[in-house]
């Protein structure tokens, strides 16, 4: 059986039956549609998808050439983690948040990839769809977290305001519009608030621990590496041994006094006194893209690319799980559209207390910090390059692997430390995302393998993370949201610095980093087998 004929027939059955894979892969074709997350339509993937499996069983992998040999495991790994999610984990069952429409809805109004006709089309018929697929997660879920469940609640909500917000001023530029969007998206909006408002009297019975059987079997899928779920345990705490020294050094060096985890405190203390606030902080991360864009330049690290950046408050909807996100064009996508660099600002409802205590975390230097790991020369330029990849099939722009986006992130925030990026502080900030990084990896396997309490999770990333209050609370509520992500930046780390230290003598850096950036988003041990390492 011939690959490619067969990658390609898999690759367009995977995006017309998941509308999200589309949305981030940047295939239009499907923008009209909302995931069928009913009974019946996650039956009918499954069976899509174990056909898909046994196609690609019959394949005569030694005929095939190196890159395509690869996309073949690729392809593979993506259909049985599919099958996986899908019958096993069953996330649409218990979990609120995968239900929410605020994702798609927005990247039809904020991408301007087509005409506001066509995207206002596209957009209505999507909205028409909310209230059926609302009334069909009420029938599925059962027993929801009640971390999910309160997260839930404000993005469903923040998806309504982003409706009424962003959308009249779409339609203003097609009046003749009007009356075929108005009242879809007039039922929509009351359909999510009214969803908001039954979530918010669910009672929770589920815990959001997954427990160690379904949670090792996730981070086998989600590393895609040969480490066990014990070895990435055992490599973390070895690590953060490493990090606490190193902090505890550079910490000296900017505070005096000797190496310890009070001379840490003194220095990160220091030098939290330069921070933004909310109506500075996405300024703040303007200036720090320049400063970073020309720092990448000056040290011929990488090769710059042209492609658009905007950076802006982040949206609603997706508050709540992180701090910042970039959000790129998929590497299908043909029209000339930007990378979003978004920043959450403090929750309404915070107290100043609170709100102090992150912008103590998220001062200037760690936003500095913050700028390399999602713009540059990390998420928004790796995900550029790897956009213009092309191979014999569409297999890469449909397999970006999580451990090798996060870890290129995470080594470059490592190499611009070590170039001399914004000296000390920002070193002792990078020191401290180490750790941060490190901790996530520990956290993520002993919260739902092992079941670790709050007090000790605050604990541990307090003490030994150097973290602030918020900060932490804010990491323990995304542990029990997310499972295996959290682990994707230290193991991604670890494999992808191995790489960037295989460079052949005599290499210059920004020639072996375009190389690592060349293939797509590969998981590590695939972009070790086409660098031939």
């Amino acid at each position: 059986m011939e690959f490619a004929p067969l990658a390609e027939k898999i690759v367009d059955a995977v995006l017309e039956s998941d509308p999200v894979a589309a949305n981030y892969a940047g295939d239009h074709r499907f923008d009209h549609r909302l995931p069928d997350l009913s009974t019946e339509g996650v039956a009918a993937d499954v069976a899509m998808l174990r056909e898909a499996a046994h196609a690609l069983s019959q394949v005569d992998v030694d005929e095939l050439d190196p890159a395509e040999q690869v996309d073949h495991e690729i392809l593979s790994s993506i259909v049985d983690r599919q099958i996986f999610e899908r019958s096993d984990v069953r996330e649409h069952e218990w979990n609120p948040l995968v239900h929410n429409p605020g994702a798609l809805l927005h990247a039809l109004m904020s991408r301007p990839f087509a005409p506001v006709e066509e995207r206002l089309e596209s957009l209505a018929l999507r909205l028409a769809f909310v209230p059926d697929a609302l009334a069909t997660a009420r029938t599925l879920l059962d027993g929801c977290p009640q971390v999910h469940l309160e997260t839930a609640v404000g993005q469903f909500q923040g998806s309504a305001e982003l409706i009424r917000d962003s959308l009249p001023p779409m339609v203003a530029q097609v009046p003749g519009l009007e009356s075929v969007v108005g009242p879809v998206a007039d039922q929509a909006v009351r359909a999510l608030e009214e969803f908001s408002g039954w979530l918010g009297r669910q009672r929770p019975a589920r815990d959001p621990r997954l427990g160690r059987k379904l949670f090792e079997a996730r981070l086998w899928h989600t590393l895609d590496t040969q480490l066990s779920a014990a070895e990435v345990l055992d490599r973390a705490e070895a690590n953060l041994e490493r990090v606490t020294e190193e902090i505890r050094e550079a910490a000296s060096g900017v505070a005096g006094g000797p190496a310890s985890d009070q001379g840490v405190r003194a220095a990160l203390r220091s030098l939290s006194e330069q921070r933004p606030a909310n109506d500075t902080v996405v300024e703040l991360a303007r200036v720090t893209m320049d400063e970073t864009t020309e720092f990448v330049r000056a040290n011929e690290l990488v090769s710059l690319l042209d492609d658009p950046c905007v950076l802006e408050e982040m949206p609603e909807f997706a508050r709540g799980v992180a701090v910042a996100y970039c959000d790129a064009p998929g590497p299908l996508e043909t029209a000339d559209v930007p990378t979003f660099y978004c920043i959450a600002p403090t929750p309404r409802d915070w107290s100043p207390e609170l709100v102090e205590s992150f912008y103590r975390e998220y001062n200037d230097h760690m936003v500095r910090n913050l700028t390399v790991h999602e713009a540059m020369p990390g998420h928004y330029l790796q995900l550029a390059h790897a956009r213009r990849y092309r191979g014999s099939t569409r297999v890469r722009a449909l397999g970006s692997s999580g451990p090798f986006v996060e870890g290129w992130a995470v080594y470059a925030e490592e190499i611009m430390a070590d170039h001399g990026f914004g000296g000390l502080p920002v070193r002792l900030q990078q020191l401290k995302l180490q750790l941060r990084m490190t901790i996530n990896a520990i956290l993520d396997q002993l919260v739902h393998c092992e079941g670790l309490a709050e007090v000790d999770a605050m604990a541990l990333m307090t003490e030994r993370g150097f973290q602030e209050e918020g900060e932490a609370a804010g990491k323990w509520r995304r542990a029990l949201l997310t499972s295996t992500q959290l682990s994707t930046y230290f193991v991604g780390w670890s494999e992808v610095s191995a790489i960037g230290r295989a460079r052949p003598a005599g290499t210059p850096a920004r020639q072996w980093h375009d190389a690592m950036l060349a293939h797509g988003s590969p998981s590590p041990r695939h972009l070790r087998t086409l660098l031939g390492l």
